[in-house]
């Protein structure tokens, strides 16, 4: 490909001289590659003279065909950089239970199919932990509330359902709906969300304090403890999947509805194996 490059060259700067500098061979190097490709080709392409040089009309005709072949050269190398990459890919994701426990195991599985040596490494936290990793580079990017990632560059993927768990035998158990006036009284377990939490912000529009007995950073634990009667909570309608704890699943009036999203810093400067992820992941969930 080399005698492509040069010939391309020497059109664009208009002399064997400056090509040669501008590539980095002799002038004689440059000539030996023309002459190359002219008897590849089985004609003269180029007309030298003392005034410069100009194509030939055969020249004229295969500086197109040329053109293409040197851009799909270039464009396969950068591909097989690329793909170098993802092979050696390892990324690393800030995530919470519910994307964790629900999303991520398929999104890996389908990825991994595509590119089987990629790693991946996930670092769970909450919105205000996950935005601290991102920004410290301790992740490449990460599942958040998007009005969490201050400074950060997002990318919205759903929304979810809030709902209400209580316990079995709970004297609100068979109403259709709960509303927070009815929560704000009982013994509340918090799941953790740092500086946003969404059932603590509907809590605050309605001018409500709820009865915070726990503070819990894990969706299971606090199934189980809704389980045994220790209070009632607000959860992710998505974790609610695959679950077997015994508890009641109510509608809370108004609803609350939190959105997921993905945030990063400069996504141009992200391992290529992370921004293929983020892409993958765009792609399945919206």
């Amino acid at each position: 490909m080399k005698q492509y490059y040069a010939f391309l060259k020497v059109i664009e700067r208009g002399s064997f001289t400056k090509a040669a500098a501008e590539l980095g061979y002799t002038q004689s190097a440059i000539s030996q590659m023309i002459q190359a490709l002219e008897e590849e080709m089985g004609t003269t392409l180029i007309y030298r003279s003392r005034k410069g040089i100009t194509l030939t009309p055969d020249g004229e005709e295969f500086l197109p065909f040329i053109t293409r072949v040197a851009n799909s050269h270039a464009e396969l190398i950068e591909k097989a950089k690329e793909m170098q990459g993802l092979a050696n890919g390892h990324i690393r994701i800030g995530t919470f239970t519910s994307v964790s426990s629900n999303w991520l195991p398929s999104l890996m599985q389908d990825f991994k199919h595509l590119y089987p040596s990629v790693q991946f490494h996930l670092q769970q936290g909450e919105y205000t932990s996950i935005v601290k990793y991102i920004k410290e580079g301790s992740v490449d990017f990460g599942f958040v509330n998007p009005d969490a990632a201050e400074d950060l560059e997002t990318v919205v993927l759903k929304q979810d359902n809030m709902v209400a768990i209580l316990p079995e035998n709970h004297p609100l158990a068979n109403d259709s709906t709960v509303t927070l006036e009815d929560l704000a009284k009982e013994p509340f377990i918090l799941l953790e969300e740092g500086e946003l939490n969404e059932p603590l912000n509907a809590f605050k529009k309605k001018g409500l304090h709820p009865n915070i007995q726990y503070r819990v950073i894990d969706d299971y634990t606090i199934m189980s403890m809704v389980e045994s009667g220790l209070g009632v909570s607000i959860l992710s309608e998505m974790v609610m999947k695959k679950v077997r704890y015994r508890f009641v699943i109510k509608e809370v009036d108004p609803p609350i509805i939190r959105t997921i999203g993905i945030a990063y810093k400069n996504k141009k400067t992200l391992p290529i194996a992370s921004r293929y992820f983020i892409d993958f992941i765009i792609r399945k969930l919206s």
